[in-house]
């Protein structure tokens, strides 16, 4: 034949418009598939002139990995609250309550026992009070507690007598200083 170029192909009508459709679909779902998104961008970044012609599907690609990433971050803050208060919430119903509520009872229990009125039963319960009131009943026991009485009267008059008689039987500094 002759050394001319070849007629370039002309695309059927067919072929064109399912491009059309192709690509129209892909504005359609781009927002909502991130997969879909990253490969196409990937392939507009790899191709200027399509990048070119295609611009508002490059934008609708860059806004849709944007949103995605906004909304795993804003899902991670919420994760991280969620934790954090069913964590303190836990804590506070099943660990730090009820040993609070064991503390103010155990505690409690004593005051209110000591607030309870005696009974007449309940003193001669004790073998210690029952003792103590027989042995104050006892003779002995009353001239012990007479003798113990005057010694406590006599007894602060002893102390002052005892340092006077031990400072004259005491030797004098300077008696010290020439022995």
């Amino acid at each position: 034949m002759s050394l001319e170029k070849p007629h370039p192909r002309t695309k059927r009508p067919s072929i064109e418009h399912e491009e059309e459709r192709a690509w129209v679909s892909f504005y359609k779902r781009v927002g909502n598939d991130l997969a879909l998104a990253t490969e196409v961008l990937a392939q507009l970044d790899s191709d200027p002139d399509m990048k070119r012609s295609h611009l508002a599907l490059y934008l609708c690609c860059k806004e849709s990995l944007r949103m995605h990433k906004a909304t795993q971050v804003r899902n991670k803050r919420i994760g991280q609250f969620v934790r954090w208060f069913c964590g303190g919430l836990f804590t506070q119903l099943f660990v730090q309550w009820p040993n609070a509520w064991r503390r103010s009872l155990s505690r409690g229990g004593d005051i209110v026992a000591e607030c309870l009125p005696e009974t007449g039963r309940d003193a001669g319960k004790e073998p210690a009070m029952a003792k103590a009131r027989q042995l104050t009943q006892e003779p002995t026991f009353a001239t012990a507690q007479a003798d113990f009485r005057q010694q406590r009267t006599v007894a602060p008059a002893e102390p002052a007598a005892a340092t006077a008689q031990a400072g004259d039987s005491a030797p004098s500094p300077a008696a010290r200083k020439a022995a």
